[in-house]
């Protein structure tokens, strides 16, 4: 489980395909700190680390992951937001994030205000998800606050810390991020949805 806090970055260094899947390899100042068989969010997507060089480490991901999420388009040079596992005694600084991405979404307006960056968002509302105005929503792994919540659109507030410290300062506007909408949000309208007539 994580909270959507993001700890650092990693660099994609090499992106090898083996079949289906492709493996990533990044460097990170945290490879000394992680372990094989560690799960370490990517961007808001749980993949587990498979080989670890000092400042370096690899994960797999398969090709539903990749079919699902943002990840096939990682290519050398870019950075993914990298967060570990909550552990036991830690605080809940976002909010409940399993690191299963629900699906994508296209950026579609990037608009600075004084300091801080307003973030748009567009998704296929036919999938089933949804957002609420001062909701939480996980965009690439962080935790986020909800407003302007449309059926298949929403907004976020960027503050200058967060531009700098993720990967939402390599954002363009086309770019497609990772979604995982909020896991209270999903159990309510699935609970909701088996007592309609």
């Amino acid at each position: 489980m994580f909270t959507g806090i993001v700890e650092t970055l990693g660099e994609v260094l090499k992106v090898e395909e083996e079949g289906t899947n492709k493996t990533f390899t990044l460097r990170s100042t945290l490879a000394p700190e992680l372990k094989i068989d560690q799960s370490l969010n990517h961007n808001g997507v749980c993949l587990t680390i498979v080989s670890l060089k000092e400042d370096t480490y690899q994960v797999t991901a398969i090709e539903e992951t990749l079919n699902k999420t943002n990840l096939g388009n990682l290519k050398e040079g870019n950075k993914a937001n990298l967060e570990r596992c909550m552990p036991a005694n830690g605080r809940f600084d976002g909010h409940i994030v399993q690191g299963h991405v629900d699906q994508t979404a296209v950026c579609t307006r990037i608009e600075e205000r004084d300091g801080s960056w307003l973030f748009d968002f567009q998704y296929d509302a036919t999938l089933g998800n949804m957002t609420v105005e001062k909701g939480s929503i996980c965009v690439n792994g962080v935790s986020l606050t909800v407003f302007n919540s449309e059926e298949n659109s929403f907004r976020v507030a960027i503050i200058p810390y967060t531009y700098s410290f993720t990967n939402f300062h390599q954002l363009q506007e086309g770019d497609t991020v990772n979604l995982e909408f909020d896991i209270l949000g999903k159990y309510i309208k699935r609970i909701l949805g088996s007592y309609t007539m």
